[in-house]
């Protein structure tokens, strides 16, 4: 039986091919996902090619795994399909706003979920990009994606190459608030965060940095504040050019 609590992300992939009817039977199966209003605000788009692939890379900041990948998926929050539904019905669409891209967003995450999921007890491997809205221009462009349809993540998909290790993750009463949300003080955030710091790979993490601690590599190094405002500015940019604002 599958077991979560032991998944891995994999970057590395076997020269295996990820078969058409079994990938298609995950995306289908993964379909039973939840949905707002059960019209399934998503779409996915499946990159086997070379050369598509190599095309993408850049928007993923060039990570090997986009190319070394069997197969590459993206999820979109897609209104595109519904709203060609409505107007081949007589209906008056009215999505190209924040709450419907929203809506699609969450319905696609749910499915990309789901799909992992199942992929996952199949044996499959895959690595989620966190990558595909900072450069979601780059990936609209290279998918042709029309109006009204974002993406939002990508996976890589393949036979595991690789024992990758198992991510640390924060004790359940690091994230769980009962009845109403309680503040985090000095006390509780040392409780729920100095095991992880203390781990061998988080001090080499640090160390390989050059950073006191581990929260500088997030602020200082990787997610820093002008950078993220920066994407967030585009990322406005885009859902305006994709009709959601």
């Amino acid at each position: 039986m599958y077991d979560i609590t032991k998944r891995r992300s994999i970057r590395k992939y076997a020269e295996r091919e990820v078969s058409d009817e079994l990938l298609h039977s995950l995306l289908q199966r993964a379909e039973q996902t939840q949905t707002m209003g059960n019209l399934q605000l998503y779409s996915v788009v499946v990159n086997r090619d070379a050369e598509m692939k190599r095309r993408l890379a850049p928007a993923h900041f060039c990570q090997p795994m986009v190319e070394g990948a069997p197969v590459v998926l993206t999820f979109c929050a897609d209104y595109n399909r519904c709203t060609q539904w409505c107007l081949n019905r007589k209906a008056h669409p009215g999505y190209d706003n924040l709450l419907s891209f929203l809506n699609a967003a969450t319905d696609a995450l749910l499915y990309c979920q789901t799909f992992c999921h199942l992929a996952e007890e199949q044996g499959l491997g895959l690595c989620f990009l966190g990558t595909t809205i900072y450069n979601a221009q780059q990936i609209i462009d290279t998918l042709q994606l029309p109006k009204l349809v974002m993406p939002v993540a990508t996976i890589t998909l393949g036979w595991p190459d690789e024992d990758a290790p198992v991510s640390d993750r924060l004790p359940l009463q690091a994230i769980i608030h009962e009845e109403s949300y309680k503040p985090y003080t000095t006390e509780s955030i040392d409780r729920y965060y100095t095991p992880k710091e203390q781990l061998e790979e988080n001090r080499h993490f640090v160390e390989i940095n050059g950073t006191e601690t581990l929260a500088q590599i997030f602020t200082d190094i990787r997610y820093k504040g002008d950078d993220c405002r920066a994407i967030s500015q585009a990322l406005v940019d885009v859902l305006r050019k994709q009709n959601f604002l």
